[in-house]
């Protein structure tokens, strides 16, 4: 007892880290400082209208951050102020992760994207497409070619988008190990052939994880864990939160006829899985918690091309061969966008990326996190959210961001 008790005081003492020194000259973020000032103007905007809790926000450029507020609170209840070092779940945003770590492997010649998943995953020799006939009846076909490692990073692989029935509860129980979803998943027909079409696949992802579990040897978050985060210096990146951090995740809420609800209908949100206590998966496709801090350290590392001070986790070419759009023309998640390997890629910033250069990437989460870099301006923004339901916010401090560049 008296070991525990000094832990626990030991953990209560040790500060959280600090967040990244805010460069307020223009000449050297290129950024422009009235124009970043309103962004969080904006946001309490929001706030006060009644639309969201609150926020985190961040933006830099050229290796500087140039700005990060915090907005809002952490809880409309209590009204306890939000604060910039607010842990906050990913969601979609941990699949890009999971991409760096399939890279990471391949750069040690573990694997090659052109791989089939077969190689490394036996459940999924057999696989079968499900191809509909003129009267609506599913025939099971073979896949032209088996599903390769590239199709899952990109959602071209025909998998399910969601947990299949029989273990269509995993999101809310977890209560499955990742090799056992897995299983399960491979099993399903898929929903066309293989790279010939576009589905968000969150099946697919986990399919990744595993992957890293096999080559590795070691278990998905550990490997994340032992291999990316303690690196960067990620202290505030887990799938599985410790206790003496719960107390920064902020209430997780819901959007309902323009007002935002707790989330206590969502095990992931306000339920009981909102820690992930006691929990067997470890939800690759959507698992991690985050500050904007240690994802700058991340996103950093992707816009130097793989390397952040002295630490290489990729080359110039991997990083680019990621953020390369590979889907071509096919029809993805908007207007303008193609697919990388993990991340969307503006093609068109006539469609929804609006201000965005061509070539930016990047992800969203579904309680409404986000982040974009953007290579052409050497910036990276990262918008900070717990609710789901509405874009508003969000596309406010983009075009807001990209703005305050002075190109």
């Amino acid at each position: 007892m008296r070991l525990i008790s000094i832990v626990v005081t030991l953990s209560l003492l040790c500060p959280a880290a600090s967040p990244p020194p805010v460069v307020k000259d223009g000449s050297k973020t290129g950024m422009d400082a009235a124009r970043l000032a309103m962004i969080p103007q904006r946001l309490r905007a929001f706030v006060e209208k009644g639309t969201a809790a609150g926020f985190v926000a961040l933006v830099a450029r050229h290796g500087q951050v140039a700005a990060i507020d915090a907005v809002g609170y952490t809880d409309i209840e209590t009204k306890q102020p939000m604060k910039t070092d607010a842990i906050f779940q990913l969601h979609s945003m941990t699949k890009p992760v999971v991409c760096v770590a399939i890279m990471m492997l391949a750069e040690q010649g573990l694997l090659a994207i052109s791989d089939p998943v077969e190689k490394y995953l036996p459940e999924f020799r057999g696989q079968m497409v499900g191809e509909a006939d003129a009267d609506k009846s599913v025939r099971l076909v073979k896949p032209v070619r088996p599903v390769q490692i590239r199709d899952l990073m990109t959602h071209t692989s025909g998998m399910l988008q969601n947990p299949p029935p029989g273990i269509g509860e995993l999101h809310g129980a977890l209560h499955k190990s990742l090799a056992e979803v897995v299983l399960v998943a491979s099993q399903q027909p898929l929903l066309f052939q293989p790279g010939t079409k576009w589905s968000y696949s969150n099946m697919g992802v986990a399919g990744l994880a595993r992957i890293i579990e096999v080559i590795s040897g070691m278990p998905f978050e550990k490997y994340l864990d032992a291999k990316i985060f303690r690196p960067l210096n990620m202290e505030d990146t887990f799938i599985y939160p410790p206790k003496e951090k719960f107390h920064r995740v902020p209430t997780a809420y819901i959007l309902k006829d323009g007002r935002p609800l707790k989330y206590t209908s969502d095990p992931l949100g306000e339920g009981v899985m909102k820690f992930r206590e006691n929990a067997k998966y470890p939800l690759p496709e959507g698992g991690l918690y985050s500050t904007v801090s240690d994802l700058f350290r991340l996103y950093q590392l992707m816009l130097n091309g793989g390397e952040l001070n002295g630490v290489r986790l990729l080359s110039k070419a991997s990083v680019a061969v990621m953020t390369t759009n590979h889907t071509g023309d096919l029809r993805t998640n908007g207007p303008g966008n193609g697919w990388g390997l993990g991340v969307y890629v503006v093609k068109d910033p006539a469609g929804e990326a609006q201000l965005m250069s061509i070539g930016s990437h990047g992800h969203g989460g579904r309680y409404g996190t986000f982040y974009f870099i953007d290579p052409k301006r050497d910036m990276i923004g990262i918008f900070m959210i717990h609710r789901e339901g509405g874009s508003d916010e969000k596309n406010a401090f983009v075009e807001m961001a990209i703005a305050a560049a002075l190109d």
